[in-house]
């Protein structure tokens, strides 16, 4: 039997009827059609499918969509609405943070969390506090520049 939950979605008012053993990030793919919150393992360990439900980062591959009633959920297309590149990604895309993008919706929602809680991180704290977000394709070399790029306030070229 379906449940009805009511939440805000990148800002704007959602309803919705549920599955009750609906997971999260089925309801932001499959029901909602914002297909940029990935899914990687289905087990919480890689960090593809990372959004901020009440201004936390949460992986919502590992929440049920009714865990989320009466929240606030942003995911990756709602991290910047009015048409510009939030300035993380904005310095994803500046310092080459990416190369198949498959984690960086999830790297780029943990980054912006990690930047929030710390600001003056170290490279060891952002390589610490990445730990849950696995990428397969860069190193993370260039995940790492590109947060200390954005940490530093410098103003990525639009080119």
């Amino acid at each position: 039997m379906d449940v009805a939950i009511r939440l805000t979605v990148n800002g704007k008012a959602v309803e919705a009827s549920v599955d009750p053993r609906m997971l999260l990030v089925q309801l932001i793919r499959e029901r909602l059609q914002l297909t940029g919150t990935h899914v990687g393992c289905d087990t919480a360990q890689c960090g593809a499918c990372t959004v901020h439900l009440n201004g936390r980062a949460v992986k919502a591959c590992s929440m049920l969509a009714l865990q989320a009633q009466g929240g606030e959920l942003t995911t990756i297309e709602g991290l910047a609405p009015e048409g510009e590149l939030h300035p993380m990604q904005a310095a994803f895309r500046e310092c080459h943070g990416l190369q198949c993008g498959f984690c960086t919706p999830g790297m780029v929602m943990s980054a912006v969390q990690l930047l929030k809680d710390n600001p003056q991180a170290s490279e060891a704290q952002i390589r610490d506090g990445l730990e849950g977000n696995i990428c397969r394709c860069t190193g993370y070399q260039n995940i790492v520049r590109s947060i200390q790029f954005c940490q530093s306030g410098k103003q990525a070229s639009t080119v």
